[in-house]
């Protein structure tokens, strides 16, 4: 396979990992919404991936899956953090006075966006499977001529989900121009991290 086709192909693997219902992808969205300090959200969710994935390319998996008890303390303390945000989005969702896209009551400072921006990347187990594992084996199939153009693919397809997802979040604003919108959507979140938390402690 060409350098391109390697970059082709790892566009498109680190597309389908990515693109799916999870906690990050639901915080990023919901400050999309908001367009809440959604630049440093976004490239932290990048920057990090971008890591994950050239660690993997780079051989890390393998002391990954040589370490489950690393694994286990990370899957417990993401549990623990996605039911302590699922609290918050449920006591959101329950609460009218929160739900304005812009008023003081409801905003978050920097620091605390980019901390939960940065715990829901980097304290869920399944990044490093996924991304540091998987995305390595796949990108070692292409040999040493192709893994690399692998891995800038799938950084490229990193890059372009959170743009979209965050930037993006825009155009659904007359929808989440209503109250009732944001209550669902917070309630939604609260009831996914909660999935989420205790798929993490029975897996």
């Amino acid at each position: 396979m060409t350098s391109f086709g390697s970059l082709l192909a790892g566009f498109g693997a680190g597309l389908s990992l990515i693109v799916a219902i999870g906690a990050q992808n639901a915080f990023v969205l919901r400050q999309g919404l908001r367009r809440e300090h959604l630049a440093p959200i976004v490239a932290v969710c990048i920057a990090s991936d971008a890591v994950l994935i050239v660690a993997g390319v780079a051989g890390v998996g393998a002391l990954i899956q040589a370490a489950p008890f690393a694994l286990a303390v990370v899957r417990w303390a993401g549990a623990a953090f996605l039911l302590a945000y699922a609290v918050i989005a449920a006591r959101r969702a329950l609460n009218p006075g929160a739900l304005a896209a812009s008023g003081p009551p409801a905003r978050t400072t920097l620091t605390a966006a980019v901390t939960t921006a940065v715990a829901l990347t980097w304290l869920n187990p399944h990044v490093y499977l996924d991304t540091v594992v998987l995305l390595g084996s796949l990108a070692s199939g292409h040999g040493p001529d192709g893994r690399w153009p692998f891995a800038w693919g799938a950084v490229a397809g990193s890059t372009l989900w959170f743009s979209l997802l965050g930037f993006g979040a825009k155009f659904l604003a007359p929808v989440f121009a209503r109250p009732g919108a944001w209550r669902v959507l917070d309630g939604g979140i609260a009831v996914l991290m909660t999935v989420l938390a205790v798929l993490l402690v029975v897996h």
